[in-house]
């Protein structure tokens, strides 16, 4: 069995050494996990996963591996921290269809654009789309109800299921019996 030990940026000879690690057995994988990591892989990893590992380590040797703000965040996600805000790359374009019209606006430096006109956020586009007042990345599908009902802007956690009191600083309507 042959092993890349060369640190190689020739995309297509890592390709043919992703594809030959795909098609070795279990037994195989195993050999060749104990020889590039000079240890045994964990007993409960499948076949799947002990080749996706040492494929991984091949490209990160020949590639490089995560950058440090990257590898921070994933590890913050693992660790059960909320995933940070998502920034959307100039060129994004985003779709909603609403009342049957479909309306897609385009991310633009310092901006959106839809139907030609450049708009600071999404929420103004929202409300010019609904005539009503709408978060705009929750009408976007950028954000989900249950994203913003899980911290209240004052830093408290929420409840969702819990129904506000007289009184409550959160009960922005009616008061409550």
């Amino acid at each position: 069995m042959t092993r890349m030990t060369q640190r190689s940026s020739d995309g297509e000879a890592i390709e043919t050494e992703i594809d030959r690690i795909r098609s070795l057995g279990l037994d195989d994988l195993r050999t060749l996990w104990r020889t590039t990591f000079r240890s045994s892989p964990p007993q409960g990893f499948t076949k799947d996963l002990v080749a996706r590992f040492i494929c991984w380590h091949i490209q990160e040797q020949a590639f490089g591996g995560l950058d440090p703000e990257t590898a921070k965040a994933l590890d913050g996600v693992a660790r059960g921290n909320k995933p940070p805000a998502r920034r959307l790359k100039a060129g994004t374009v985003l779709v909603r269809e609403y009342q049957g019209e479909r309306h897609s606006v385009t991310v633009v430096p310092g901006g959106y654009v839809w139907r030609e006109s450049t708009y600071a956020s999404l929420s103004t586009i929202a409300r010019a789309i609904t005539s009503t007042a709408w978060n705009g990345p929750r009408f976007f599908g950028l954000r989900t109800r249950r994203d913003e009902s899980e911290e209240h802007p004052d830093g408290h956690a929420v409840n969702p299921d819990r129904r506000p009191r007289r009184g409550d600083s959160r009960s922005f309507g009616k008061a409550q019996p």
